[in-house]
This record gives C-alpha cells, structure tokens and sequence, in this order.
C-alpha cells in the first residue's frame, strides 16, 4: 500500500472509533425491533436502518415482494468505477424457549464484552456495522469513484423468495462488481465458499397387517430406519479442497465434509398394526468438490437393495466459491489481517448465504461478520471488539477496492 492509503486507511478506522457510540446504540434498536424468521416479520427492524441513514441525509428505498419482508436499499455513487455491494439481513433465527436464556432477548445487554441479544452473533452485529461504514463511505464519497449499495434484505434465514433472491430478479442494478456479506461463519474467518445444500424426501411402503405376524423388515418403518442408517455413515466423508480454496485452515475439521441429516420423521398408525408408510425428510449440506450428481449416485446405490424405499430431491444448489486468488477476495484478507493484526483463516460457510445468489451471477462475493462461533443459539452474542472491527473492515476494504480499481 502507498502512503496515501496508509493515511487513508489511519482515517477511516479514527472516524469509525468516533463511531462507536452511534454503533452500538444503532445495534441496541436493532435487537429491541424483533424479526424472528418464522415468521419473518421485518417492518420494524427495516424502519430501524432507513430512519438511521436519513438522520445522515442518505435516502433509501424499500424493495417489497412481501409487505411484511421489506428490503432497504441505499446506493450512493461518485462517477464511472466499481460497483461494491454491502449484503446484510434483517432477519433472525427465532428464540427457542426464551426461558433458558439468561438475558432479555429483545434487549441489547454488554457483559465483559459481549453484547447479547437476538440476532447480534445472526446477523444484528453485521447489520449495524455495514449501516455505519455505509454511512461513512456516503461521507467520503470524494474520495472514490464507482457505487456502493447497501443491501439490507429479508426472508434470509429460511432462504426464501422475498429478499435478495427478489432483489436480483428485478434489480439487475444490484448485482454489482463485487459482494460483501455479513455473514459471519464463525471463529472471526473469512468464507469465500459455502456448502451445497439439498433436501430429499424417502419414503417407505409396506402391506398392511395385524403387528402379531410381522416378519423382519416387512414393516415401513424399519424399511425406513434401515435406509436411514445406510446414508448416516455418509457424515464421514471428507473431501479435499478444489483447485481455487487453498489456505483452508488446517485445525478446520467442518469446512470439507458431507452432513445428512435427518430432520423429520413419522410412520405408522396404531402400535398394534404393521405400518404401511413412513416418511424422513433429510437436510444435506455438500462441500465444495462434491455435487449433487454424485451424492444422488450414492444414494441410489445404498437404498437399491431395501425393499419398498423410494426417494426424491425437494430442492438442492451446488457448492460455491470465489477463488481465494480473486483479487477482491485477497485484498479483504489483508485488510482484515490489518484490523485485526493477525492471519484470520480461511473456511467454508456450512449454512447457505445470500453471498451465493450473487455468485451464481459471477460476482466474486466473501463473508465477513462478529458472529463468534458456527451458528446462533441461545444467549446469542457478538463481541464488542469484533462489531467495531467489522464495522472498520466493511469501509476500509470498500474504500480501496473503489479507490483502487
């Protein structure tokens, strides 16, 4: 980097330290508007982002497919360049039993550094540091030449129509030269790659019959238990890393293995008769380097000789990635290795992202967030430091991509 930028980026990070309590207060009105996904309500929280940006002067835009699942959008620009967008979403995983929490859910609370609260780890953390470096981005537009676009949208968390995926179907403005996503997977890493994802239905029959003279696998349900347990050893298998991921990190023992999962299950209808049907449904997540192809070969061949099981796909995309050697994607890593003064790791998301709507389209897109560990839960949390960090990570790496080209 030139001296320029050395300054430059010195500058960015003093403005976001000034920040600091417009980001966590921004992060407490986030988590006090709940968007739990069912059912996906998110008015509230997107009112929340949009009246933030105006007190900076920054119009918006709400996108609506659902109006109930509105998406805020804010584009500034400053002449012919690249076009960068911040990718976050306003939806959160519901609760569970609110009872087992510790802190008030819909309340932001800081405990030795964490801040709690739905959504903070998934993805309120993100939410409120991209809307911070957006609005100083917004400032600095004398600064460089091309577009930002802020995209803080809906229905994420089921991956359902209404938000990016309608964004992209009828903005063809908001694809963009390259993706930033909140989406934090995990451990403070950088994710350039997700999952494949599939869902299968198997469903087995069986004749009916009074339960005193079944015979051993007459029945749907252990037709069903047996087809089951013949794709559970499918968990063990790991792949190595397609040409394109290289510096996975090494102690990263989730990034290239297969999980099948089994998510529902039912059959039979009275204890004392033969069960004639039973149904599993299964939630696949597929690392990069193995396709669906070649897991529905697998599956053909373990279930061929299980009498009256039948299976088929309800839905399923591939594994993606950028390549780790995208210019865009090597200089995030180094702007994230410059906040946070050390090497981050490099992973594979293991739940699907909005990241991978805009890779379908060519558009080299990395995942970056204070998300804490694999997945939210009860307690959920992001750490103060990381928010900031993130919030400096999100403006300094679109500074120079737009700076620089």
């Amino acid at each position: 980097m030139s001296e320029a930028s050395d300054a430059t980026y010195d500058d960015v990070c003093a403005e976001v330290e000034a920040a600091r309590p417009e980001l966590f207060e921004l992060c407490a009105a986030l988590v006090a508007a709940p968007s739990p996904n069912p059912p996906g309500d998110t008015r509230a929280v997107a009112t929340v982002v949009a009246r933030h940006l105006a007190r900076f002067g920054i119009d918006t835009e709400m996108i609506v497919n659902d109006p109930l699942m509105p998406n805020v959008v804010a584009t500034v620009g400053n002449g012919a360049g690249p076009h960068v967008v911040l990718n976050v979403h306003l939806d959160t995983m519901p609760p569970g039993d609110e009872s087992t929490w510790s802190v008030p859910v819909y309340s932001l609370t800081n405990r030795d550094g964490r801040l709690y609260g739905l959504g903070m780890g998934n993805m309120k953390g993100a939410v409120a540091a991209a809307t911070v470096a957006f609005r100083l981005l917004h400032q600095r537009r004398a600064d460089w030449r091309g577009r930002v676009t802020l995209a803080a949208v809906s229905d994420e968390c089921v991956f359902g129509d209404n938000g990016a995926a309608h964004l992209l179907a009828s903005r063809a403005d908001l694809v963009g030269d390259a993706l930033l996503c909140g989406e934090g997977p995990g451990f403070g890493r950088i994710a350039a790659a997700e999952k494949g994802v599939a869902w299968y239905q198997l469903t087995a029959s069986a004749t009916a019959g009074h339960s005193s003279r079944v015979h051993r696998g007459a029945s749907a349900t252990v037709r069903i238990a047996t087809a089951i347990a013949a794709l559970d050893d499918l968990n063990d298998v790991v792949v190595a890393a397609p040409a394109g991921l290289d510096g996975l990190a090494a102690d990263d023992s989730e990034a290239l293995r297969l999980s099948v999962n089994v998510g529902e299950l039912s059959g039979g209808s009275f204890v004392s008769q033969v069960a004639t049907v039973a149904i599993a449904r299964l939630d696949v997540r597929l690392p990069p380097g193995l396709t669906i192809d070649w897991f529905e070969s697998e599956v053909g061949t373990r279930l061929a000789g299980i009498e009256g099981v039948a299976w088929s796909r309800l839905k399923g995309w591939e594994a993606n990635w950028s390549p780790m050697s995208d210019p865009f994607v090597e200089q995030f890593a180094a702007t994230v290795r410059q906040v946070r003064g050390a090497d981050p790791g490099a992973t594979v998301r293991l739940p699907a992202s909005d990241a991978s709507r805009w890779r379908q389209r060519g558009v080299p897109a990395v995942c970056y967030g204070p998300q804490p560990t694999l997945s939210a839960g009860v307690d959920d949390y992001a750490h103060e430091t990381e928010v900031l960090a993130c919030a400096k990570i999100y403006a300094v790496s679109t500074l120079r991509r737009l700076a620089f080209g």
